[in-house]
C-alpha cells in the first residue's frame, strides 16, 4: 500500500515506522516545512492519505485528499464543528473519509462497552456520571475527542442528561468531563458512576501509542477502494 502521511508529529512518525515496518510504502510526507507540496500531484502518488495534524489544518486537509481523488483517514480531533460541510464534499468528490476520535481498538470497545453500561443506568436515577481523562501534556485540545465520544455515547442512552461541560456541572442533566495534561501520558480515560451507597467505575488505559498507530493502519487498508464516511463502528461492526 502507498501512504501519504500529513502531519508529522509523534503519531505520524510512529505509522510511518510501522507501515515500513508491515511492507507499506510512505510516498509523501507533509509536515509544517513543506506544507506547498500537499497538491494533488503528489497526492496522486498515494492509494491512501492518513491525517494526524492540528484542529485548524484537518479541514483544508481533508480536503485536499478528496479533490485530489485520494481516501483519506483522519485521526485530528477538534474540528467536528465542521463536519457536516466534510461529508457534503466527500459526497460530491464520490470519496472516502474515515474518522474515529480513536484508532484503537481497545478503545472503540470501551465505547461499546460504555454505551452498554450507561442504558443499563438509565434505569437508576440515583447514580451520577463524570468523565476524566490524562493525556499528555502537548495535546491541543480539552477535552479529548475521545471524551467527548464517551460523554456523547451517555447523552444518547441517558434520558435526564442533556449535555457535557469541561467545567464542574452546575445542573443535574450535565455531565462533568475533567481534562488533565500530565507528561508523556498516551492516554487514560474513565467513567465513574457514584451514589449515595456505591461507585462504578470502568477504565481504558493505553500502555504506548502503538496501538492508535496500528488502528490507523488498519482502517487505511480497510478503506481503499470504498466510498463514503466511515468509523470505527463500520471496520469493527460494533454497535458504538
Amino acid at each position: 500500500m502507498k501512504i501519504a502521511i500529513i502531519g508529522y508529529g509523534k503519531m505520524g512518525k510512529i505509522i510511518a515506522k510501522l507501515a515500513e515496518e508491515a511492507g507499506h510504502r510512505i510516498v509523501l510526507i507533509i509536515d509544517r516545512d513543506n506544507l506547498d507540496d500537499l497538491t494533488a500531484e503528489r497526492l496522486a502518488e498515494a492509494e491512501v492519505a492518513i491525517e494526524f495534524s492540528q484542529p485548524e489544518s484537518a479541514v483544508g486537509n481533508i480536503s485536499a485528499c478528496l479533490e485530489a481523488g485520494i481516501p483519506v483517514v483522519c485521526g485530528t480531533t477538534g474540528w467536528l464543528d465542521r463536519l457536516d460541510e466534510v461529508k457534503g464534499q466527500v459526497s460530491r468528490c464520490q470519496g472516502a473519509l474515515f474518522y474515529a476520535s480513536n484508532y484503537s481498538i481497545g478503545v472503540n470497545i470501551f465505547f461499546a462497552v460504555n454505551r452498554y453500561l450507561a442504558r443499563l443506568m438509565n434505569r437508576h436515577p440515583q447514580y451520577e456520571v463524570a468523565l476524566e481523562e490524562i493525556h499528555h501534556t502537548q495535546k491541543v485540545d480539552a477535552p479529548s475527542g475521545t471524551a467527548i465520544t464517551l460523554a456523547n455515547g451517555i447523552l444518547e442512552e441517558i434520558d435526564r442528561k442533556r449535555t457535557w461541560v469541561a467545567e464542574a456541572p452546575s445542573a443535574p442533566g450535565e455531565i462533568h468531563i475533567h481534562s488533565i495534561r500530565l507528561g508523556e501520558t498516551p492516554g487514560t480515560h474513565q467513567i465513574v458512576y457514584s451514589s449515595p451507597t456505591d461507585s462504578i467505575a470502568i477504565r481504558h488505559e493505553a500502555n504506548s501509542r502503538e496501538g492508535f498507530a496500528k488502528g490507523a493502519l488498519e482502517a487505511a487498508q480497510w478503506l481503499v477502494g470504498k466510498q463514503g464516511v466511515f468509523g470505527m463502528k463500520d471496520m469493527l461492526g460494533l454497535e458504538i
